[in-house]
């Protein structure tokens, strides 16, 4: 064989070789290929039922053995998002993600805000039927039965002593924190700067001994699972300014501010035991303020003194402090409990001023109240009670 037929025959063996070398690589590929999509279709199928039972597992109820009734507070203007985040945060909903799916799927976007009572018990369609039914002002009453009730012409120490008393379950608000917060400066003007129209005046004041003393409206408060401290309080500042909106108008049109308004029917709150003669209160402490005549209310000074007294004397009524009107003119520096809703109407609208009394007294055995024109007429007439 010449060397040309060699060389020939060695091109065609390499060429050869080449070919298998290939077939052999394609095989191997092959089979890579078929393991790899193998692999991802196991991993895929995994995936599925893995999303599969986790979006059904979200769809159930958080905890299908709870009686217990969890109280959301849906802010104004939150998104469905927001929502959704909220009520997993509170541990009514498994998933806010699987939630938002969800309520997409079924178009559902009208939720409203305000606050709901849900169950842990229910599954995400129970919550949306809760959800679609709207909320309500107010937190609803829960099984727990945890409720704090701040009466009317109660101080702000005296609320201290129901916040503490009324959640003495779970919650255990102490009144030495609620205290504090009371004097918390940065609590404060983030109320303010939530609710100007009522608290600028308190706020603009100096020498106050709690800013939010009369602002705290009297009324019973359903506590609930996972409320705040200062939750509860920001409650209560809303309450009282829900009910003064009706008012805010009148008050500025008689160029009065709220802390002046509210300073006087916390008077007026304490004084008077009917609208009738609250209103008649009323008119004696504003014809007292035009004389420039200190408003002269034992309310003012056991407030200053910080106790209560059924009869005080002239070292009480002496007491250095602001808060005494028997030694100081005008409104002082603020309310001197938590008026009634009654007694900032009979303070906006007083009675008989045009009889201009300026001294009154009630008997303590029959409840009557007197009035007079003068301070002779006003002691004749109290001598005469034998008090």
């Amino acid at each position: 064989m010449s060397q040309k037929d060699d060389k020939k025959e060695a091109l065609k063996q390499e060429s050869d070789d080449k070919i298998k070398t290939r077939a052999e690589e394609r095989s191997v590929a092959n089979h890579i290929a078929y393991w790899i999509v193998g692999v991802i279709a196991v991993l895929a199928v995994v995936v599925a039922i893995i999303g599969f039972n986790y979006v059904n597992s979200s769809l159930q109820p958080y905890d299908a053995n709870s009686k217990e009734d969890v109280v959301v507070k849906i802010p104004i203007g939150s998104s469905s998002k927001e929502i959704a985040k909220t009520l997993e945060k509170d541990k009514v909903i498994k998933s806010a993600t699987v939630f938002n799916f969800y309520i997409k799927a079924q178009n559902y976007n009208d939720f409203q805000a305000g606050y709901y009572k849900f169950k842990q018990s229910w599954g995400v369609s129970d919550v949306v039927k809760q959800l679609q039914k709207g909320g309500s002002a107010q937190p609803p009453a829960t099984s727990s039965g945890e409720r704090v009730l701040v009466r009317e012409g109660i101080t702000i120490d005296q609320v201290g002593d129901a916040i503490q008393s009324g959640t003495k379950g779970s919650l255990n608000f102490k009144k030495s924190d609620f205290l504090k917060l009371m004097k918390n400066e940065e609590f404060l003007k983030k109320l303010q700067k939530k609710y100007p129209e009522l608290l600028d005046s308190t706020m603009a004041k100096d020498n106050v001994r709690y800013h939010l003393e009369g602002y705290l409206f009297p009324a019973t408060y359903t506590v609930y699972k996972g409320m705040t401290l200062k939750g509860l309080v920001e409650q209560m500042v809303e309450n009282e300014d829900e009910k003064l909106q009706p008012y805010y108008s009148t008050i500025k049109e008689k160029g009065y501010t709220v802390q002046q308004v509210l300073t006087l029917a916390s008077l007026v709150e304490r004084e008077g035991l009917d609208s009738k003669n609250r209103a008649k209160i009323a008119g004696v402490f504003y014809n007292r303020l035009a004389i420039n005549m200190p408003l002269q209310s034992d309310i003012s000074v056991m407030y200053a003194l910080n106790t209560h007294k059924t009869k005080l004397t002239n070292k009480d009524t002496s007491v250095k402090s602001p808060y005494n009107l028997y030694k100081n003119k005008g409104y002082g520096p603020g309310p001197f409990n938590t008026p009634s809703l009654d007694s900032i109407e009979a303070t906006l609208n007083p009675a008989d001023r045009d009889q201009n009394y300026l001294y009154f007294f009630a008997n303590l055995k029959t409840g009557k109240i007197t009035y007079s024109h003068t301070l002779e007429e006003h002691n004749s007439r109290y001598a005469t009670t034998g008090q």
